[in-house]
């Protein structure tokens, strides 16, 4: 744990009033459990890496225990994630920021995440969506408030003084600040940022250590995350080990900074996983540069390079709470570069992955969202500035590719020498990675067996095909064609074949319409097209034939393919592509106007709105629009809503108009407006993803 305000900026807040039932236990009692611990034997093994094949790991970090539950539920046990990890449960010091949870004052399990009974509730509901619970564990020190003071739950303490649990003899007698990082005794004998270190050394301590742990174990956690490693000695972290209960079935992950310091990641191996920082600043690096193919150059990032771990041994991630304050990795405030790591991070086969998920923040101390009371408001996507990035599209359906891919060897590696990357995951997965400013479009040579795959980085499969992004075919040398668009990448794998079941296609044959309007004034009209990501018709295309007044239409046969790219010329010479981009048509029927593309057929009764489906990252979106030529909304326009995982919708009435200009902006001053040009939207349902307007409803 890092990035704490020094002890000259720690602020004490007034008291908060809280009833609550608190646990009361004697001092007897304490110290009968701990003379029942005794010493204890050398902690056993830990975990080889997070028991796969679900070794990826949700960081919900500041989430009630209450909205844990509803996510393991709703989000990582569909997911495939396999654990889920809290942040600190013990009573804290009283104070809005988020670093109140890593300064303990008792080892209650009351905090302003919720009750003792809401933190069982949540492990109970955790553990029947098939997620296993990881506690953020607090051992290495108590507060930091040189006053002392009252705590969440109501409990008093000094700086050196917790009653009913540590006395002053309990903490190690340096009590300064550490001044001296090359000083291995300073590191693990001297205050962390004033926080009251602990004497980890004496067999009191690690025996209460131990008790606290034991009392999560008890309430059915799976395992920990160990605060401050690197300032706990590792023989004193094998004497608390060695008192936890049920130490076979825990997983262990332990905050080691690896620097140019005399303590180093290396002296805590076998007693658990241990963070890897310098992967992340390695992300940092590549995606921030946009030169990605250095990092799977040989054997690609991982235990070959100097100064990384084992495979068994790393436990990876993009950034944590204390990185995306500090700058030292990647954060959400990155965009594409942040969520193309997270694909490349759990597409890769190095370490066990976690997914940071937390909140927008301008301030660096600043915490979460509270209610009145002083707890912390459940945290819902879209609300409060949580970014949700467990359950963000791109990133949740790659948990399930790294699922389907466990265990699988790096094949087919391809990169086009700075910023666009793709491997594959033996015969199980293929992922490509664009991090550069145009598209790649090319043939891609994969070991997937032959089938009709969904691109889950923007879809899954439905009893139809794919929820978004269209059908990808690979043939039976492994090959598929396909354009993966700047800042985008493409993902399949075995398990999001089309058409729901991963292994049966759905039926083919089907067919689409497409209406074009006469107001160009051609005296002929052909559509120039390609069904899926087969070959393009020849010059000048298909010729469509009247159909009601104002259009011409043509009947295209899709075979297995869930739409075409088109463009319209009167075939000589005059063209409309879109604007050089083409027309992305899906569905059984598609009208193009004026560059508008809309999924009703303009001969029969038309719409007299549009519900816009809005693809986006952002916790907050709004459209800012005009219908036909009339006035525009006052910006940042109207605030759309939550429509499923990585889709924001408003419906707008058109009235007499076809449709609506619009662009979308996260009202903080971040906009998608086309390039400049805007988007033009028909009526009836219509998608906006990447550039791209579509017709169809992402979320049926």
């Amino acid at each position: 744990m890092t990035g704490l305000p020094d002890s000259g900026t720690l602020r004490r807040p007034g008291p908060r009033k809280r009833l609550r039932t608190l646990i009361a236990v004697t001092a007897a009692a304490v110290l009968a459990g701990l003379a029942a611990i005794g010493p204890g034997a050398p902690a056993g093994p830990a975990e080889a890496a997070a028991p796969g094949p679900k070794d990826a790991t949700a960081v919900l970090f500041s989430y009630t225990w209450n909205a844990i539950a509803r996510e393991c539920t709703e989000n990582l046990g569909p997911a495939g994630y396999g654990y889920v990890q809290t942040s600190p449960p013990q009573e804290h010091v009283q104070g809005p920021q988020w670093w109140i949870h890593y300064q303990p004052v008792s080892y209650r399990v009351e905090s302003r995440l919720g009750t003792r009974a809401e933190f069982k509730a949540m492990v109970d509901t955790c553990h029947a969506a098939g997620v296993k619970v990881i506690a953020d564990a607090v051992i290495n020190h108590m507060s930091g408030y040189s006053a002392g003071g009252v705590g969440w739950a109501g409990s008093s303490f000094q700086h050196y003084s917790y009653p009913g649990i540590y006395q002053s003899q309990d903490f190690h007698s340096c009590r300064r600040d550490i001044a001296n990082y090359q000083d291995r005794w300073e590191v693990q004998e001297c205050n962390l940022v004033n926080l009251a270190d602990l004497n980890t050394g004496s067999a009191y301590v690690q025996g209460r250590v131990a008790a606290y742990l034991n009392d999560l174990v008890s309430l059915g956690v799976d395992g920990f995350r160990i605060d401050a490693v690197k300032h706990i000695s590792a023989a004193d972290m094998n004497g608390i080990l060695s008192r936890v209960n049920d130490r076979a079935r825990l997983y262990l992950v332990q905050e080691v900074i690896r620097a140019n310091e005399p303590v180093q990641p290396e002296e805590y191996l076998g007693l658990g996983d241990i963070h890897e920082f310098a992967y992340a600043r390695k992300l940092k690096e590549a995606f921030g540069g946009r030169t990605l193919n250095w990092l799977i150059s040989g054997a690609g990032i991982g235990p070959s390079w100097a100064g990384f771990l084992q495979n068994a041994d790393a436990a990876v991630f993009v950034d944590n709470h204390d990185t995306e304050r500090n700058g030292e990795t990647l954060s959400y405030r990155d965009g594409a570069a942040y969520d193309l790591a997270q694909v490349f991070t759990l597409a890769w086969n190095y370490g066990s992955p976690s997914i940071h998920s937390g909140y927008q923040f301008s301030n660096k101390d600043a915490g979460p969202a509270l209610a009145g009371n002083g707890r912390v408001v459940d945290p819902v996507c879209g609300q409060n500035g949580w970014t949700c990035k467990h359950a963000q599209t791109n990133i949740e359906n790659m948990v399930g590719f790294r699922t389907a891919t466990y265990g699988t060897a790096i094949t087919n590696k391809w990169d086009n020498g700075s910023s666009a990357i793709a491997f594959g995951r033996g015969d199980k997965g293929f992922v490509a990675i664009n991090r550069g400013t145009a598209a790649v479009d090319r043939t891609w040579q994969t070991s997937l067996p032959a089938g009709r795959y969904c691109n889950v980085i923007v879809g899954l499969p439905t009893a139809s095909g794919c929820s978004a992004g269209g059908v990808i075919t690979v043939d039976s040398s492994g090959r598929f064609a396909a354009s993966v668009a700047a800042d985008t990448a493409l993902a399949l794998h075995v398990g999001a074949k089309a058409g729901g079941t991963g292994t049966t296609p759905p039926p083919t044959g089907s067919t689409m319409t497409v209406y074009f309007a006469t107001t160009k004034g051609w005296t002929n009209h052909y559509v120039h097209h390609r069904v899926g990501s087969g070959a393009w018709t020849a010059l000048p295309g298909a010729a469509m034939a009247a159909a009601c007044t104002g259009w011409v239409s043509r009947t295209i046969d899709l075979g297995s393919a869930t739409g075409i790219t088109a463009a319209f010329t009167n075939g000589a010479g005059a063209w409309d592509n879109n604007g050089g981009r083409d027309y992305a048509l899906t569905g059984s029927v598609a009208a193009v106007k004026d560059g508008v593309v809309t999924a009703t057929n303009p001969c029969a009764a038309q719409p007299t709105s549009t519900t816009v489906y809005y693809a986006t990252g952002w916790s907050t979106a709004n459209i800012h629009y005009r219908v036909g030529s009339g006035a525009w909304t006052a910006v940042p326009g109207v605030a759309m809503a939550n429509a499923c995982a990585g889709w924001k919708s408003k419906t707008i009435e058109l009235g007499a108009a076809s449709g609506i200009a619009a662009a979308f902006n996260n009202g903080a001053g971040t906009w998608d407006n086309n390039g400049g040009k805007d988007y033009a939207i028909g009526a009836g349902a219509m998608k906006v993803q990447n550039g791209t307007v579509t017709a169809g409803n992402p979320c049926s």
